[in-house]
């Protein structure tokens, strides 16, 4: 950051260019991992409190790993908290996602808790590591309701049932798409593959994108990753650090054991 600048954030500015944008999780909660994931040139990651070991040190950690190149640093927080979220975005993150959003009033409190008043409730302090600790500070509550990227997660048929309200929610800038989770509460245990599930998670993509909000999403492998850019996602995760690791040692071993049974 420029401390003589305005806080500006690529990734936000990218996506509503309507250009496609190549990320990683990062599950781990290692800084090093993060180091290397954010050298590799993706254009975010995302690190995840949510279902990773991360704390708000951690995550410092790893925002100051990847804060050499122009990777963004996106945080799954674990909770539609205002408090939560009111730290995450203090330790410096540009975007988060806020899982289990159901309703049009808990998408109003996770906008609200993402923004500094009036528009929101976002407590305000200039000592924060977002603010350069007061170097940065009038630059970075000048812009930052207008910067830091907000997505809520659809995982649910409930919040599928209400995603036309959700829509309507100003503040909203992408909906990301869990397709687990709602596979799940729809019967079929972490199986997005069922008929209606994919009707249902194609009625999603529609309603998204004719609400002028980006579509966001997980992929498996480069083929499928490549399907849902062709069918309108710009934000979608490549790979996953802890996931990547272990399919790699994996087939390692596997090789070894292949080629000499006995050792």
């Amino acid at each position: 950051m420029d401390p003589q600048k305005p806080f500006v954030n690529p990734l936000k500015q990218m996506l509503k260019q309507g250009k496609k944008t190549a990320g990683s999780w990062l599950h781990m909660g290692s800084p090093i991992a993060s180091e290397i994931v954010g050298r590799a040139g993706f254009d975010w990651v995302i690190i995840d409190m949510e279902h990773g070991p991360a704390d708000i040190m951690t995550l410092i950690s790893q925002t100051q790993a990847i804060s050499g190149g122009n990777t963004v640093p996106l945080v799954r927080v674990p909770w539609n908290d205002f408090v939560v979220i009111k730290r995450v975005l203090d330790a410096g993150a540009f975007g988060l996602i806020i899982p289990y959003v159901n309703t049009k009033e808990e998408a109003e409190a996770a906008v609200a808790a993402c923004k500094y008043p009036p528009e929101g409730i976002r407590g305000l302090a200039g000592s924060t590591r977002a603010a350069w600790h007061n170097q940065f500070a009038k630059n970075y509550f000048s812009t930052a309701n207008d910067e830091i990227l907000i997505m809520t997660q659809v995982e649910t048929q409930t919040a599928v049932d209400n995603l036309d309200e959700m829509l309507e929610v100003p503040g909203i800038d992408g909906i990301f798409i869990g397709p687990m989770d709602l596979a799940t509460s729809m019967g079929h245990l972490a199986d997005p593959s069922p008929p209606e599930v994919q009707s249902t998670i194609r009625e999603v993509e529609e309603k998204v994108k004719k609400s002028g909000k980006f579509l966001a999403t997980i992929s498996g492998n480069w083929d499928q990753a490549k399907g849902l850019y062709d069918r309108g996602y710009q934000l979608i995760s490549l790979m996953a650090d802890g996931v990547a690791l272990a399919a790699t040692a994996a087939g390692k071993i596997s090789d070894f054991r292949k080629e000499f049974p006995d050792g």
